[in-house]
């Protein structure tokens, strides 16, 4: 499968839709990303699902994903300080 990297608002990527639902993958789930500098490979995998502590909801869960999806690069240098 080869794709052609697109930019997406300020960053990068690639489409894989279907190389993602073959590992079950679909919108919302969370990914470990591997990348290893010498080779060249990013490696994508499935993160271990896990239960929700009770009185928090998906919906809450949704939400904190969005907004730190939205501000992820202001997250990132924050991180830095």
């Amino acid at each position: 499968m080869e794709r052609k990297v697109a930019k997406f608002g300020n960053s990068l990527g690639v489409t894989m839709t279907d190389a993602l639902k073959k590992i079950g993958l679909d919108q919302g789930d969370l990914v470990q990303i591997e990348v290893n500098e010498s080779t060249g490979e990013i490696i994508l995998k499935r993160s271990a699902r896990i239960q929700l502590p009770e009185g928090i909801d998906q919906a809450f869960m949704n939400s904190l994903a969005e907004a730190i999806s939205q501000y992820d690069q202001t997250l990132e240098r924050l991180k830095d300080r």
